[in-house]
């Protein structure tokens, strides 16, 4: 009895963390959809991963590289959440509305940054030895 009470819960974690999978599915096919950025930032991440295995040396580089292109999409995609919710609140211009977008237009553009620096800096390393 007691082996039943206590995979019960374990039960509820997988079907809990599968629902969140199938979410989480559903939040990149919606951005791979309706999100002109994001599908212009998975094509140049596409293209930069097996770059990033030429550039880097080791599995310390390929993370640093391969991380901050991650971290462009994750920072896209919470960009792209904020922006549905404030259109969904309504979209008569409004100057709170405006600074939210624009704060997290910022963020995005701070990922890019980090990105450009990571990859800068990898790659003056290799060149100067």
């Amino acid at each position: 009895m007691l082996l039943v009470a206590m995979s019960l819960p374990q039960t509820l974690d997988v079907i809990r963390l599968l629902r969140a999978l199938k979410y989480s599915i559903a939040g990149l096919r919606d951005a791979a959809r309706y999100e002109v950025a994001f599908r212009q930032e998975v094509i140049v991440v596409t293209l930069l991963v097996p770059i990033a295995f030429v550039v880097g040396d080791s599995g310390l580089e390929w993370a640093l590289l391969i991380g901050a292109l991650i971290l462009v999409l994750i920072v896209e995609l919470l960009n792209s959440a904020l922006e549905t919710v404030v259109d969904r609140i309504g979209l008569e211009s409004n100057d709170l509305s405006r600074r939210a977008k624009d704060l997290a237009a910022a963020g995005v553009l701070l990922s890019l940054v980090h990105a450009a620096v990571v990859w800068g800096l990898i790659i003056f390393d290799h060149m100067d030895s």
